[in-house]
């Protein structure tokens, strides 16, 4: 079956342009498909995230059809009412182009959430279409974060639908073993389908620009927040952590790359003038952002951590970076890390404890080639694909 071309559609509103999260791993995915001689399809909106704002694109990327919609949606501030109308929006777009998906398409690769839109159209695809489902977050767990009857009658919605999805497809792809026994449990889901991947690098580390050295310059250490923010990240949390340490460590900048509501308050109030807030690097960029930065944080709001794996993890381990992770005790980035001896996980918010967390990792210089060496090894795109096609 692999070794025929394929046409292979993939359905998520989130793709390129988009420079981060799932959009930017959706445009590998696809690429990677293309590279191994696959007919490649994709329907999705016009780039929106991290910014939850349309910008109409026409770009393209040759040997790939993209679809695009969207291009009138208006997304609102509130998170809840968002994710309403983007549901609701995606699956009336996916249903316009019902025709395309049932005449021409192998393989269809719904990439969760959104998973309405999927809930829909499984109904319309022919029987030898195969179901490669990709779950990016398990939406309930962050659904069940919140307490209001408004929100337990969304949860409900939500475990109905992707219950449907993931019962559904013919394999699913979890970027995490956690995502996957949770999913399972919570779902009655048949072990033979369900496969497990670490998300994949989308760096190269040959690749050198020059072009931060105002904004990282040598004269600072630099502990930096680079992409999507939002609750899940614990933007408060993380805000209120960079204050404290402002405080505590001296010759110390802290740094926000991101986009969006949440980076737009916390910019606004900001009156610390150790603390300074930029808009996302451009791709070609990432590697010199990482290779100025002294250490990287990677936040996780508490409880959350079966939610999802972060898909840039691969990338802040390969750069040789300090990385520093605040998830839930017992996870599986916990687990990961402490396997393969990478620097650094914390399983609380904790300020002074992170704060002497950070003070080690700048006066230390820890040898980074073994993590570098594990994480090529460990987080490949091949093995990915493998998982789609067989």
């Amino acid at each position: 079956m692999i070794n025929n071309q394929l046409n292979i559609t993939i359905i998520s509103p989130f793709f390129f342009p988009e420079p981060i999260s799932t959009g930017k791993f959706n445009t590998e995915m696809a690429l990677a498909l293309k590279e191994k001689g696959h007919h490649v399809r994709v329907l999705c909106f016009h780039p929106f995230y991290p910014s939850w704002k349309i910008s109409r694109s026409s770009e393209q990327i040759d040997g790939i059809e993209i679809i695009r919609g969207g291009s009138f949606l208006c997304l609102p501030n509130n998170a809840t009412l968002r994710r309403v109308i983007l549901e609701t929006s995606f699956s009336l777009f996916i249903l316009r182009n019902i025709l395309k998906l049932r005449k021409n398409t192998d393989i269809i690769i719904p990439v969760f959430p959104p998973s309405l839109a999927f809930y829909i159209t499984q109904f319309f695809l022919k029987k030898n279409t195969k179901k490669a489902g990709m779950v990016h977050d398990l939406q309930e767990i962050y659904a069940n974060q919140k307490t209001s009857i408004i929100s337990k009658i969304i949860a409900k919605s939500i475990h109905f639908v992707e219950k449907g999805c993931y019962k559904s497809c013919d394999s699913l792809i979890f970027l995490s073993q956690e995502m996957k026994d949770f999913a399972k449990e919570i779902y009655d889901l048949p072990d033979y389908k369900l496969k497990v991947q670490y998300p994949f690098i989308t760096i190269n580390s040959e690749n050198f620009t020059n072009d931060l050295e105002i904004i990282l310059p040598n004269t600072h250490k630099h502990i930096v927040y680079s992409g999507a923010l939002g609750e899940k990240q614990n933007p408060k949390g993380l805000y209120n952590l960079f204050d404290f340490c402002s405080e505590q460590l001296n010759g110390v900048m802290f740094h926000i790359f991101s986009q969006g509501n949440h980076f737009e308050e916390l910019k606004e109030k900001n009156n610390n003038n150790k603390i300074k807030f930029h808009a996302l690097v451009p791709k070609k960029n990432i590697e010199e952002l990482y290779r100025r930065s002294d250490i990287q944080i990677v936040p996780q709001l508490a409880g959350t951590s079966k939610g999802s794996l972060p898909s840039k993890l691969p990338n802040l381990l390969v750069s040789g970076v300090n990385v520093v992770c605040i998830t839930d005790e017992g996870s599986e980035i916990e687990l990961l890390f402490k396997k393969n001896n990478f620097k650094t996980i914390v399983s609380s918010w904790d300020t002074e404890k992170i704060k002497d967390i950070f003070e080690t990792l700048l006066k230390d210089d820890f040898n980074k080639s073994g993590q570098i060496e594990i994480s090529k090894k460990l987080f490949l795109i091949d093995s990915m694909i493998d998982k789609i096609l067989n």
